[in-house]
């Protein structure tokens, strides 16, 4: 059939000097579905008034101290976020606000060109391990739908950008391109520090090859040089962090770790799981395989790599991939070996499974993109050898060649709602506008969920907040774990004295409950706080039938109620204590 030729031809051409325009074909599509994917990302982001994204209630909220300076002073909570942020990413954040892109709006938009960045590099370095323009499409679709299914791309916070530097420097080491390299390692550095760390793995591993059975020195002295200059430039990029005294460090010791309910297996940030597996290998945070790693499923195919490359008389085009391919396999070994150093200095390094996590979905999606090229050109020519009596088997070849299209190229419909990125509603506007006009200096109590969302829909101060408890260093985690049992305690107590020097301690303006919140089924339903010390107090005295003493507060000092929450003035509770 010469249907089947022609397309086997086309879909399996080579790149040369004679092609260009068969590779900027493929590279336009690829940039297309990026941006179709991202705008479908933004109109979620952009879907109501008061949308967010989930981890960027973290990250973002106090970068609209970029916009106004007067903004959430003296607050501990946003100062931490603010330490913790990398140079690169609070900087470009600032950069935004001062040409007058409010950090709300930037980062709704940006996954949109991080999106087209990371499709480029992608592209690209398919092309330099399998010279097939075919391929560099469809590792580029296989990761777009990846990163808008999940919500590391979406949450602009710094692992975001991982995406597009990282495949930026796997791309211009893969070509030898010292400077853009270079250039790659220090954004590496400046916006995702863990990963200057794999990239110093990778640059090692390059001095080792594999000759004649033996592991030997590398004699390529390319290898040296980008050895020597990127392991110098990431010891400046590094140095500052590894010279940072904050206050809020030092992080916890593991021994420390695993006396903390927070990290046990069923705590927030579960960690020490008992289970070997779910320890080194699923488990969130701790294990070496994110559970999104064949996400979408057609990844799975990269499994079959080894097995089509083994094989390769039947899939000849097997041929045509280059030895640079190897940096997938030195980026893993890289990966792995601060996987184990992280371990072994549990928390020093951040959580273990980010080191693998990433460059693990870079590998599975060139190699499931290597493989299925591979099995299309093996069926095409296995559909162009037959004899004309078994003609039928070029329908067979084509209804390969369909499926495999419509299973990359359509796997998003199959999806219940993509983009699914983790985007969350404020569903209170009135609550929001509410806190945005009072002083911008007020601190509010609260351990409701609705907590979470005050800081950047109403640019206030929280005492505490479930979102922004975050255990990994004692500096921070020490005084948050302070603020909430405090908290908690004052929340229910029947000693008038204990709820007013609380609420002068921490300078508190306004208290937030849910309607129900003094209720002992609240108390003991609510999983956030069952680990807190002064919940068991909590829970002894609502069984007791005693009464806390905002209740009373509830009916005389209410400023702002609807049918889930009511706000209360201090300065009235101030008047029911006295």
């Amino acid at each position: 059939m010469v249907l089947i030729a022609r397309l086997h031809k086309f879909l399996t051409a080579t790149v040369d000097e004679k092609s260009r325009s068969h590779a900027i074909f493929w590279l336009m599509l690829s940039l297309t579905f990026a941006a179709v994917y991202g705008v479908l990302g933004i109109a979620q982001a952009f879907s109501a008034e008061y949308v967010v994204q989930d981890d960027a209630r973290q990250h973002v909220f106090w970068m609209m101290r970029f916009v106004d300076r007067q903004l959430f002073p003296n607050d501990f909570i946003a100062n931490y976020f603010q330490s913790v942020a990398p140079a690169g990413y609070s900087t470009l954040y600032k950069l935004a606000a001062t040409i007058g892109i409010h950090p709300l709006f930037f980062h709704k938009i940006l996954p949109l060109f991080l999106g087209l960045i990371s499709t480029y590099y992608c592209f690209g370095l398919c092309l330099e391990m399998l010279p097939v323009p075919l391929t560099g499409f469809i590792a580029s679709l296989l990761l777009n739908q990846h990163m808008w299914m999940t919500d590391d791309l979406a949450s602009t916070t710094p692992r975001a950008f991982i995406y597009p530097i990282f495949l930026g420097f796997l791309y211009y080491l893969s070509r030898s391109s010292l400077l853009p390299c270079l250039g790659a390692i220090a954004l590496i550095g400046l916006f995702y520090p863990p990963y200057a760390l794999v990239a110093a793995g990778v640059l090692v591993l390059r001095l080792l090859s594999w000759e004649n059975g033996r592991l030997r020195l590398s004699g390529d002295r390319t290898n040296y040089l980008f050895c020597t200059t990127g392991l110098g430039l990431i010891f400046l990029v590094m140095l500052p962090y590894a010279l940072d005294k904050s206050e809020f460090g030092p992080t916890y010791t593991a021994a420390e770790a695993k006396q903390m309910g927070v990290f046990a297996a069923d705590g927030r940030n579960a960690f020490f799981r008992p289970n070997p597996v779910d320890y080194w290998l699923t488990g969130r945070g701790s294990g070496m395989f994110p559970k999104s790693l064949f996400t979408p499923v057609t990844h799975c195919v990269g499994l079959f790599l080894p097995l089509l490359l083994f094989w390769r008389s039947a899939f000849p085009l097997a041929n045509q991939i280059q030895t640079k391919i190897w940096l997938l396999l030195q980026l893993f070994l890289a990966s792995l070996a601060m996987f184990l150093a992280a371990h072994a200095t549990v928390f020093k390094l951040y959580q273990p499974g980010r080191y693998t996590a990433y460059s693990l979905r870079f590998i599975v999606a060139i190699a499931s993109a290597i493989a299925l090229t591979l099995i299309i050109d093996g069926v095409g020519n296995w559909a162009s050898k037959t004899e004309t009596k078994f003609k039928s088997k070029n329908l067979v070849a084509l209804i390969t060649m369909v499926i495999i299209a419509i299973a990359v190229v359509l796997y998003p419909c199959l999806v219940e709602k993509f983009p699914t990125v983790g985007y969350v509603e404020g569903k209170m506007p009135g609550l929001y506008k509410f806190f945005q006009q009072q002083p911008q200096d007020i601190v509010i109590a609260s351990i409701a969920p609705e907590a979470d969302y005050l800081p950047t829909f109403s640019q206030r101060s929280v005492l505490v907040g479930k979102e922004y408890a975050v255990p990994y260093q004692k500096g921070y985690y020490s005084r948050f774990l302070r603020r909430i049992n405090d908290l908690i305690r004052a929340q229910y107590t029947g000693d008038r004295a204990v709820l007013q020097n609380f609420i002068n301690i921490y300078g508190i303006d306004f208290w937030m409950l849910d309607r129900n919140a003094l209720t002992l089924k609240y108390v003991e339903d609510y999983g956030w706080i069952e680990d807190f010390d002064s919940t068991p107090e909590a829970i002894l005295y609502l069984k007791q039938g005693k009464v806390p003493i905002l209740a009373q507060a509830m009916t005389n000092c209410a400023v702002f109620e609807n049918q889930v929450l009511v706000v209360l003035q201090t300065s009235c509770i101030a008047k029911l204590t006295s």
